[in-house]
């Protein structure tokens, strides 16, 4: 920590802040403005009403509306500030606001809406969150995703590095050019294949089952190619000093490929994590019963035609954000490790 704060102060000035940092500095300071701001915005806005979500202008903070009890009212009355006295608002009519003074409710008062100011403090809609699991099936939905991104992304690495440790350790005529093919997949898009894909899925019977979803995506030429080039990086002689051990080919992928692969793994990981997570289009195409949602077929559902419940749409936001911002920082320093070792530049 201490080396970190001392790299994030030092200056090429000695002593003094060289024009050359300030510049640094203000593009660092831009940069995490741009990534983080949108995203702090969010959290802050997830614990708004639905009323202070369409204030304008808008604030950063979540303020809301103070109310006090007024004697000879049932429901607490919203409180107003008239120049320096501090009224509670009993009804508005049009541009008329009727008033009252908390310790003499007797009296009303009818001011223009426009010499009135709300009295606010700061105040978190917990609300926004508890409602997700009282009036949604958020677990139901969140259960979804997990399983889906659990499962999709075990079977991708198993499949992919399967396939890599074939194409990196096996003499076989016609290798390059399956290695070629599969990167060649590159270069279609993947709508070019919705509809053949869908047709299939659809005759398997996998639609509105969770394996519609997984079975699709669970090799990919990127994760082939990732984990190929690590591999190519393992001696030889490691392989054949356990061939000479009577040691399977099975055992030699579990026990000799798979940990030596491990930073390559986790980038891969990574990468599935996120992908699948996140991924809208065809969970949309495959899952049309609510009960079978994910997470971002569930934000798509808060859409309403007529309303949309924003308050609980960005609270469900920030919950989805959470698990994927969690293994991102787990896994995030095997990533330079990972992707150093496969060669790409």
């Amino acid at each position: 920590m201490a080396s970190m704060l001392a790299f994030l102060t030092c200056t090429r000035g000695h002593g003094r802040l060289h024009w050359t940092d300030w510049f640094s500095y203000a593009y660092l300071l831009l940069g995490v403005l741009l990534m983080f701001g949108p995203v702090v915005w969010i959290a802050l806005s997830s614990f708004k009403t639905q009323a202070q979500l369409l204030e304008f202008p808008p604030s950063l903070l979540p303020y809301g509306q103070v109310s006090a009890e007024v004697e000879g009212y049932d429901q607490p009355l919203p409180l107003f500030r008239v120049g320096e006295q501090v009224m509670a608002q009993v009804r508005r009519v049009g541009i008329q606001s009727q008033l009252i003074d908390p310790d003499n409710p007797g009296e009303i008062l009818e001011v223009n809406v426009r010499d009135r100011e709300p009295v606010r403090a700061f105040d978190l809609a917990w609300s926004n969150y508890t409602d997700l699991f009282e009036r949604f099936s958020f677990g139901r939905y969140l259960w979804n995703s997990v399983f889906i991104t659990t499962v999709a992304t075990v079977l991708m690495l198993l499949f992919n590095s399967m396939a890599a440790f074939a194409l990196a350790k096996y003499e076989f005529r016609g290798r390059m050019t399956v290695f070629v093919l599969i990167i060649a997949t590159l270069m279609i898009p993947p709508t070019i294949v919705l509809v053949p894909t869908f047709l299939v899925v659809s005759q398997l019977g996998l639609i509105n089952n969770p394996w519609g979803v997984i079975w699709p995506g669970v090799a990919t030429p990127t994760g082939v190619f990732l984990l190929r080039q690590y591999m190519l990086t393992i001696p030889d002689d490691l392989l054949d000093a356990a061939r000479m051990d009577n040691a399977s080919e099975w055992r030699i992928y579990w026990r000799i490929i798979l940990p030596l692969t491990a930073p390559a793994l986790a980038v891969l990981a990574i990468f599935a994590i996120m992908w699948r997570w996140n991924d809208f289009l065809w969970p949309l195409i495959v899952l049309t019963r609510s009960e079978q949602f994910t997470l971002q077929l569930a934000l798509n559902a808060f859409q309403g035609e007529m309303a949309t419940q924003w308050n609980n749409l960005l609270a469900m936001t920030v919950l989805t954000l959470l698990p994927i911002t969690c293994v991102f920082g787990f896994l995030q320093r095997y990533i330079t490790t990972g992707i150093a070792g496969t060669g790409i530049k």
